[in-house]
Protein backbone atom coordinates (compact mmCIF):
# COMPACT_ATOMS: atom_id res chain seq x y z
CA UNK A 1 0.00 0.00 0.00
CA UNK A 2 3.10 2.35 -0.19
CA UNK A 3 2.13 3.55 -3.57
CA UNK A 4 -1.45 5.44 -2.05
CA UNK A 5 1.22 7.77 -0.64
CA UNK A 6 1.89 11.53 -2.23
CA UNK A 7 5.39 12.51 -1.68
CA UNK A 8 5.49 16.28 -0.58
CA UNK A 9 8.47 18.70 -1.30
CA UNK A 10 10.33 19.40 1.54
CA UNK A 11 13.72 20.82 0.00
CA UNK A 12 15.88 21.86 2.73
CA UNK A 13 16.40 24.92 4.44
CA UNK A 14 20.08 26.75 4.69
CA UNK A 15 19.37 26.26 8.21
CA UNK A 16 18.96 22.55 8.16
CA UNK A 17 21.93 22.09 6.11
CA UNK A 18 24.13 24.36 8.54
CA UNK A 19 22.75 22.27 11.56
CA UNK A 20 23.61 19.15 10.14
CA UNK A 21 26.64 20.09 9.64
CA UNK A 22 27.40 21.63 13.26
CA UNK A 23 25.60 17.90 14.54
CA UNK A 24 28.33 16.37 12.58
CA UNK A 25 31.52 19.05 13.51
CA UNK A 26 29.46 18.36 17.45
CA UNK A 27 29.96 14.51 16.92
CA UNK A 28 33.57 14.67 15.52
CA UNK A 29 34.64 16.71 18.84
CA UNK A 30 32.92 14.25 21.08
CA UNK A 31 34.50 11.74 19.51
CA UNK A 32 38.25 13.27 19.61
CA UNK A 33 37.18 14.38 23.40
CA UNK A 34 36.06 11.15 24.45
CA UNK A 35 39.12 9.16 23.15
CA UNK A 36 41.14 11.31 25.23
CA UNK A 37 38.98 10.66 28.67
CA UNK A 38 39.90 8.04 30.92
CA UNK A 39 36.57 5.05 30.55
CA UNK A 40 35.92 5.62 26.85
CA UNK A 41 36.92 3.65 23.83
CA UNK A 42 36.24 4.39 20.19
CA UNK A 43 36.44 1.72 18.00
CA UNK A 44 35.61 0.92 14.04
CA UNK A 45 33.71 -2.10 13.52
CA UNK A 46 31.98 -1.62 10.28
CA UNK A 47 30.76 2.30 11.28
CA UNK A 48 32.69 4.58 14.06
CA UNK A 49 31.53 3.14 17.76
CA UNK A 50 32.18 5.21 21.26
CA UNK A 51 31.30 3.19 24.43
CA UNK A 52 31.86 3.70 27.94
CA UNK A 53 33.64 1.47 29.70
CA UNK A 54 31.15 0.38 32.33
CA UNK A 55 28.90 -0.46 28.69
CA UNK A 56 26.06 1.79 29.79
CA UNK A 57 26.69 4.59 27.15
CA UNK A 58 26.92 3.35 23.45
CA UNK A 59 27.35 5.44 20.63
CA UNK A 60 27.73 5.09 16.82
CA UNK A 61 27.53 6.93 13.99
CA UNK A 62 27.01 6.03 9.87
CA UNK A 63 25.65 5.50 6.83
CA UNK A 64 24.97 4.18 3.43
CA UNK A 65 25.77 5.23 -0.08
CA UNK A 66 23.67 2.97 -2.92
CA UNK A 67 24.57 4.05 -6.24
CA UNK A 68 22.71 2.26 -9.34
CA UNK A 69 23.18 2.44 -12.84
CA UNK A 70 19.87 0.95 -14.85
CA UNK A 71 19.53 -0.50 -18.30
CA UNK A 72 16.10 -1.05 -19.74
CA UNK A 73 14.73 -3.23 -23.15
CA UNK A 74 11.50 -3.46 -23.54
CA UNK A 75 8.46 -4.14 -25.42
CA UNK A 76 7.56 -1.82 -28.48
CA UNK A 77 3.56 -2.33 -26.79
CA UNK A 78 4.68 -1.61 -23.23
CA UNK A 79 6.46 1.22 -24.13
CA UNK A 80 3.87 3.06 -26.02
CA UNK A 81 1.45 2.34 -22.71
CA UNK A 82 3.74 3.50 -20.19
CA UNK A 83 6.41 5.60 -21.43
CA UNK A 84 9.76 5.82 -22.50
CA UNK A 85 12.25 3.11 -20.68
CA UNK A 86 15.81 5.01 -20.92
CA UNK A 87 18.79 4.34 -19.34
CA UNK A 88 19.94 5.80 -16.67
CA UNK A 89 22.27 6.75 -13.39
CA UNK A 90 20.23 7.82 -9.14
CA UNK A 91 21.43 7.57 -6.29
CA UNK A 92 19.42 5.02 -4.72
CA UNK A 93 19.81 5.51 -0.67
CA UNK A 94 22.14 8.03 0.81
CA UNK A 95 21.37 8.15 4.37
CA UNK A 96 23.28 8.49 7.70
CA UNK A 97 22.53 7.60 11.30
CA UNK A 98 23.36 8.50 14.80
CA UNK A 99 22.01 5.84 17.29
CA UNK A 100 23.45 4.87 21.04
CA UNK A 101 21.91 3.47 24.27
CA UNK A 102 21.74 5.94 27.34
CA UNK A 103 22.31 4.79 30.63
CA UNK A 104 21.90 0.95 29.48
CA UNK A 105 18.02 1.43 29.44
CA UNK A 106 17.04 3.73 26.72
CA UNK A 107 18.14 3.20 22.56
CA UNK A 108 17.75 6.16 20.14
CA UNK A 109 17.98 6.06 16.93
CA UNK A 110 17.89 9.40 13.85
CA UNK A 111 18.10 8.28 10.18
CA UNK A 112 17.90 10.39 7.37
CA UNK A 113 17.85 9.86 3.51
CA UNK A 114 19.44 12.31 1.26
CA UNK A 115 19.09 10.66 -1.68
CA UNK A 116 16.12 12.38 -3.27
CA UNK A 117 16.93 16.06 -2.43
CA UNK A 118 15.35 16.71 0.84
CA UNK A 119 16.44 14.94 4.31
CA UNK A 120 13.93 12.45 4.90
CA UNK A 121 13.52 10.66 8.46
CA UNK A 122 13.81 6.75 8.05
CA UNK A 123 14.60 5.56 11.61
CA UNK A 124 13.52 7.87 14.16
CA UNK A 125 12.63 6.70 17.56
CA UNK A 126 12.98 5.81 20.92
CA UNK A 127 12.98 2.56 22.56
CA UNK A 128 12.87 1.55 26.27
CA UNK A 129 15.16 -1.56 26.86
CA UNK A 130 13.59 -4.42 29.43
CA UNK A 131 14.73 -8.09 29.92
CA UNK A 132 12.55 -9.20 27.20
CA UNK A 133 13.14 -7.00 24.33
CA UNK A 134 12.04 -3.17 23.92
CA UNK A 135 9.10 -0.92 23.53
CA UNK A 136 9.64 1.49 20.69
CA UNK A 137 7.58 4.78 20.08
CA UNK A 138 8.70 6.57 16.88
CA UNK A 139 8.99 6.50 13.00
CA UNK A 140 10.07 2.76 12.21
CA UNK A 141 9.11 -0.49 10.38
CA UNK A 142 6.19 -2.45 10.94
CA UNK A 143 7.01 -5.96 11.98
CA UNK A 144 6.31 -7.61 8.73
CA UNK A 145 7.91 -9.90 6.54
CA UNK A 146 11.53 -10.82 6.34
CA UNK A 147 12.56 -9.35 3.54
CA UNK A 148 11.08 -5.86 4.16
CA UNK A 149 12.43 -6.32 7.76
CA UNK A 150 15.89 -7.48 6.00
CA UNK A 151 18.16 -4.00 5.64
CA UNK A 152 18.31 -3.47 2.16
CA UNK A 153 22.18 -3.43 2.98
CA UNK A 154 21.52 -6.53 3.40
CA UNK A 155 18.57 -7.90 0.85
CA UNK A 156 20.16 -10.69 -1.78
CA UNK A 157 18.90 -8.67 -4.68
CA UNK A 158 18.92 -4.99 -5.87
CA UNK A 159 15.44 -4.40 -5.13
CA UNK A 160 12.70 -6.08 -2.70
CA UNK A 161 10.47 -8.60 -4.71
CA UNK A 162 7.03 -7.64 -6.18
CA UNK A 163 4.86 -8.48 -3.56
CA UNK A 164 7.02 -6.98 -1.04
CA UNK A 165 6.86 -3.53 -2.45
CA UNK A 166 3.20 -3.57 -3.31
CA UNK A 167 1.72 -4.71 0.30
CA UNK A 168 4.52 -3.49 2.78
CA UNK A 169 3.51 -0.50 4.78
CA UNK A 170 7.71 0.38 5.13
CA UNK A 171 7.90 2.56 8.15
CA UNK A 172 4.96 4.44 10.08
CA UNK A 173 4.63 6.34 13.28
CA UNK A 174 3.79 4.64 16.34
CA UNK A 175 4.25 2.36 19.38
CA UNK A 176 5.59 -1.60 19.11
CA UNK A 177 7.42 -3.88 21.18
CA UNK A 178 9.95 -5.96 20.27
CA UNK A 179 11.86 -9.50 21.52
CA UNK A 180 13.65 -12.69 21.46
CA UNK A 181 14.25 -15.64 23.28
CA UNK A 182 17.80 -16.93 22.48
CA UNK A 183 18.88 -18.76 19.26
CA UNK A 184 14.73 -19.63 18.87
CA UNK A 185 11.93 -17.19 18.84
CA UNK A 186 11.64 -13.40 17.89
CA UNK A 187 8.42 -11.18 17.70
CA UNK A 188 7.22 -7.95 16.76
CA UNK A 189 3.58 -6.02 17.56
CA UNK A 190 2.70 -2.69 17.22
CA UNK A 191 -0.10 -0.49 16.35
CA UNK A 192 1.04 2.42 14.25
CA UNK A 193 -0.66 5.49 12.40
CA UNK A 194 0.29 5.32 8.98
CA UNK A 195 2.39 8.38 8.10
CA UNK A 196 3.87 10.55 5.16
CA UNK A 197 7.57 10.32 4.08
CA UNK A 198 8.91 12.72 6.63
CA UNK A 199 7.05 10.91 9.60
CA UNK A 200 3.88 13.26 9.73
CA UNK A 201 0.81 11.44 10.48
CA UNK A 202 -1.60 12.63 7.82
CA UNK A 203 -4.50 10.79 8.37
CA UNK A 204 -5.92 9.56 11.96
CA UNK A 205 -8.77 7.23 10.81
CA UNK A 206 -6.11 5.02 9.19
CA UNK A 207 -4.80 2.59 12.06
CA UNK A 208 -2.51 -0.66 11.40
CA UNK A 209 -2.00 -3.24 14.14
CA UNK A 210 0.24 -5.14 13.01
CA UNK A 211 2.67 -7.96 14.79
CA UNK A 212 5.01 -10.82 13.86
CA UNK A 213 6.48 -14.06 15.32
CA UNK A 214 9.27 -16.29 13.92
CA UNK A 215 10.51 -19.62 15.22
CA UNK A 216 13.46 -21.56 14.17
CA UNK A 217 13.74 -24.95 14.51
CA UNK A 218 17.17 -25.54 13.73
CA UNK A 219 20.20 -23.23 14.10
CA UNK A 220 23.16 -25.04 14.84
CA UNK A 221 27.30 -23.41 13.79
CA UNK A 222 26.39 -19.86 14.18
CA UNK A 223 23.95 -20.09 11.47
CA UNK A 224 25.92 -22.44 8.74
CA UNK A 225 22.65 -24.62 9.67
CA UNK A 226 19.60 -22.85 9.96
CA UNK A 227 15.80 -23.22 9.62
CA UNK A 228 13.92 -20.36 9.65
CA UNK A 229 9.15 -20.15 10.00
CA UNK A 230 7.68 -16.82 10.45
CA UNK A 231 4.42 -15.71 10.39
CA UNK A 232 2.82 -11.85 10.04
CA UNK A 233 -0.68 -10.44 9.99
CA UNK A 234 -1.45 -6.74 9.71
CA UNK A 235 -5.21 -5.64 10.47
CA UNK A 236 -4.94 -1.91 8.12
CA UNK A 237 -8.61 -0.27 9.57
CA UNK A 238 -10.11 2.79 7.43
CA UNK A 239 -12.49 4.89 8.63
CA UNK A 240 -14.73 6.63 5.89
CA UNK A 241 -14.33 4.03 4.07
CA UNK A 242 -10.69 5.25 2.55
CA UNK A 243 -8.63 4.60 -0.48
CA UNK A 244 -5.81 1.97 -1.04
CA UNK A 245 -4.14 1.41 -3.77
CA UNK A 246 -1.59 -1.35 -4.55
CA UNK A 247 0.92 -1.45 -7.05
CA UNK A 248 5.00 -2.53 -7.81
CA UNK A 249 7.86 -1.45 -9.64
CA UNK A 250 9.56 -4.06 -11.57
CA UNK A 251 12.24 -4.36 -9.32
CA UNK A 252 14.40 -2.19 -10.70
CA UNK A 253 13.61 1.06 -9.07
CA UNK A 254 14.59 3.49 -12.26
CA UNK A 255 11.73 2.85 -13.71
CA UNK A 256 8.13 3.23 -13.76
CA UNK A 257 5.47 0.41 -12.40
CA UNK A 258 3.57 -2.17 -14.83
CA UNK A 259 0.53 -3.09 -12.68
CA UNK A 260 -1.10 -0.78 -10.04
CA UNK A 261 -4.56 -0.72 -9.05
CA UNK A 262 -5.28 2.63 -8.72
CA UNK A 263 -6.93 4.19 -5.88
CA UNK A 264 -9.32 1.80 -3.88
CA UNK A 265 -12.67 2.31 -2.50
CA UNK A 266 -12.26 0.45 0.82
CA UNK A 267 -12.68 0.01 4.46
CA UNK A 268 -9.99 -2.26 5.34
CA UNK A 269 -7.09 -5.05 4.10
CA UNK A 270 -6.11 -7.72 6.40
CA UNK A 271 -2.81 -8.75 5.24
CA UNK A 272 -1.38 -12.45 5.81
CA UNK A 273 2.34 -13.57 5.26
CA UNK A 274 4.39 -17.12 5.86
CA UNK A 275 7.74 -16.74 5.88
CA UNK A 276 10.13 -19.56 5.08
CA UNK A 277 14.20 -19.56 5.15
CA UNK A 278 17.37 -21.81 5.41
CA UNK A 279 21.03 -21.86 5.14
CA UNK A 280 22.89 -24.70 4.71
CA UNK A 281 26.94 -24.09 4.15
CA UNK A 282 27.04 -22.31 0.77
CA UNK A 283 23.71 -22.66 -0.26
CA UNK A 284 20.70 -20.68 0.99
CA UNK A 285 17.36 -20.20 0.17
CA UNK A 286 13.67 -17.83 0.96
CA UNK A 287 10.46 -17.66 0.43
CA UNK A 288 7.28 -15.64 1.28
CA UNK A 289 3.66 -15.46 0.92
CA UNK A 290 1.53 -13.08 0.96
CA UNK A 291 -2.11 -12.72 0.87
CA UNK A 292 -4.41 -8.95 1.54
CA UNK A 293 -8.32 -9.93 1.78
CA UNK A 294 -9.34 -6.14 0.82
CA UNK A 295 -12.91 -5.27 2.87
CA UNK A 296 -14.40 -3.43 -0.29
CA UNK A 297 -17.92 -3.89 -0.39
CA UNK A 298 -18.42 -2.17 -3.41
CA UNK A 299 -16.01 -4.26 -5.49
CA UNK A 300 -17.22 -7.45 -4.46
CA UNK A 301 -14.28 -8.05 -1.33
CA UNK A 302 -11.35 -8.89 -3.32
CA UNK A 303 -8.34 -11.10 -2.46
CA UNK A 304 -5.20 -10.81 -4.15
CA UNK A 305 -1.60 -11.81 -3.79
CA UNK A 306 1.56 -12.75 -4.27
CA UNK A 307 5.03 -14.62 -3.78
CA UNK A 308 8.70 -14.63 -4.25
CA UNK A 309 11.10 -17.88 -4.19
CA UNK A 310 15.17 -17.28 -4.16
CA UNK A 311 17.86 -19.07 -3.81
CA UNK A 312 21.67 -18.40 -3.23
CA UNK A 313 24.85 -19.75 -3.01
CA UNK A 314 28.66 -19.00 -2.02
CA UNK A 315 31.01 -19.41 -4.84
CA UNK A 316 33.99 -18.76 -1.88
CA UNK A 317 34.19 -20.09 1.80
CA UNK A 318 31.52 -17.79 2.89
CA UNK A 319 27.54 -18.56 4.11
CA UNK A 320 24.61 -15.87 4.30
CA UNK A 321 24.31 -14.02 7.80
CA UNK A 322 21.51 -14.21 9.69
CA UNK A 323 20.49 -12.26 12.79
CA UNK A 324 19.07 -14.14 16.00
CA UNK A 325 18.39 -10.82 17.55
CA UNK A 326 15.57 -9.55 14.94
CA UNK A 327 14.64 -12.77 12.92
CA UNK A 328 16.47 -11.32 9.50
CA UNK A 329 19.23 -11.43 7.53
CA UNK A 330 22.33 -9.37 8.70
CA UNK A 331 25.63 -8.02 6.98
CA UNK A 332 28.31 -10.27 4.95
CA UNK A 333 31.42 -10.51 6.35
CA UNK A 334 33.89 -12.62 4.21
CA UNK A 335 36.52 -14.97 5.56
CA UNK A 336 39.12 -13.66 2.84
CA UNK A 337 38.68 -10.34 2.77
CA UNK A 338 40.15 -8.27 -0.73
CA UNK A 339 42.85 -6.15 0.45
CA UNK A 340 46.73 -6.07 0.47
CA UNK A 341 47.30 -9.69 1.36
CA UNK A 342 45.38 -10.70 -1.99
CA UNK A 343 42.06 -11.96 -0.34
CA UNK A 344 39.09 -12.07 -2.79
CA UNK A 345 35.84 -11.03 -0.74
CA UNK A 346 33.35 -13.27 -0.86
CA UNK A 347 31.57 -14.18 -4.13
CA UNK A 348 27.69 -15.01 -4.44
CA UNK A 349 24.94 -16.04 -7.28
CA UNK A 350 21.31 -16.28 -6.58
CA UNK A 351 18.06 -16.59 -8.40
CA UNK A 352 14.64 -15.55 -7.80
CA UNK A 353 11.08 -15.60 -8.80
CA UNK A 354 8.39 -13.49 -7.64
CA UNK A 355 5.02 -13.20 -8.64
CA UNK A 356 2.11 -10.93 -8.22
CA UNK A 357 -1.44 -10.73 -8.90
CA UNK A 358 -4.06 -7.85 -8.44
CA UNK A 359 -6.77 -9.56 -10.49
CA UNK A 360 -9.88 -10.41 -8.83
CA UNK A 361 -13.80 -9.21 -8.35
CA UNK A 362 -14.30 -5.81 -9.19
CA UNK A 363 -11.22 -4.77 -10.68
CA UNK A 364 -8.21 -5.41 -12.62
CA UNK A 365 -4.86 -4.27 -11.43
CA UNK A 366 -2.76 -6.50 -13.33
CA UNK A 367 -0.25 -9.37 -12.79
CA UNK A 368 3.31 -9.88 -13.68
CA UNK A 369 6.09 -12.11 -12.86
CA UNK A 370 9.99 -11.72 -12.89
CA UNK A 371 12.86 -14.13 -12.95
CA UNK A 372 16.12 -12.33 -11.34
CA UNK A 373 19.61 -13.76 -11.80
CA UNK A 374 21.94 -11.60 -9.53
CA UNK A 375 25.96 -11.88 -8.86
CA UNK A 376 26.85 -10.24 -5.79
CA UNK A 377 30.66 -9.47 -4.69
CA UNK A 378 31.55 -8.60 -1.03
CA UNK A 379 34.88 -7.09 -1.44
CA UNK A 380 34.71 -6.70 2.56
CA UNK A 381 32.19 -6.18 5.65
CA UNK A 382 31.63 -2.86 4.35
CA UNK A 383 31.20 -2.89 0.85
CA UNK A 384 29.33 -4.89 -2.08
CA UNK A 385 28.80 -5.03 -5.99
CA UNK A 386 26.02 -6.00 -7.60
CA UNK A 387 24.82 -7.25 -10.54
CA UNK A 388 20.63 -7.91 -11.47
CA UNK A 389 19.57 -9.12 -14.75
CA UNK A 390 15.49 -8.99 -14.29
CA UNK A 391 13.21 -10.71 -16.78
CA UNK A 392 9.43 -9.18 -16.23
CA UNK A 393 6.51 -10.45 -17.87
CA UNK A 394 2.65 -8.78 -17.21
CA UNK A 395 -0.80 -8.81 -18.34
CA UNK A 396 -2.03 -4.79 -17.69
CA UNK A 397 -5.48 -4.47 -18.24
CA UNK A 398 -4.98 -2.12 -21.05
CA UNK A 399 -3.55 -4.70 -23.24
CA UNK A 400 -4.97 -7.75 -25.00
CA UNK A 401 -1.51 -9.20 -25.68
CA UNK A 402 1.18 -10.28 -22.43
CA UNK A 403 4.02 -8.06 -22.49
CA UNK A 404 7.55 -7.46 -20.81
CA UNK A 405 10.91 -6.53 -20.83
CA UNK A 406 14.24 -6.61 -19.36
CA UNK A 407 16.23 -4.47 -16.80
CA UNK A 408 19.81 -4.42 -16.04
CA UNK A 409 20.72 -2.87 -12.44
CA UNK A 410 24.99 -2.66 -11.54
CA UNK A 411 24.94 -1.11 -8.21
CA UNK A 412 27.84 0.17 -6.03
CA UNK A 413 27.41 -0.10 -2.38
CA UNK A 414 29.37 1.18 0.56
CA UNK A 415 27.90 1.17 4.38
CA UNK A 416 29.46 1.81 7.96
Amino acid sequence: MNGSRTAKKHPVSKRSRLCLTVAGYLLAGLAASAHAQDGWVTKWSNGFKLESADQQFKLNFGGRIQADFSFASVDDALEQEVGEFGNGFEFRRARLFFEGTIYDRIKFKAQYDFAYGDARPRDLYIAFLNRWGDLRVGHFKESFGLETLTSSKYIAFVERSLPMESFDEGRNAGVATHGSRGDKLNWGFGAFYEADDFGKIVDDDRVNITGRAVFRPLYEDGGKRLVHVGLGISEKAIENQGAARFRSRSEAHFYGRLVDTSSLPVNGVFLTGLELATVVGRFWAAAELIQAEVDAPLLGDPTIGGFYAQVGYYLTDDHRRYKTSSGTFDRQKPNSVWDKSGGSGAWEIAFRWSSLDLNDSGFTGGSQDNLTLGVNWYPNPATRVMLNWVHATAELQSLANEVGGDFVVVRFQVDF
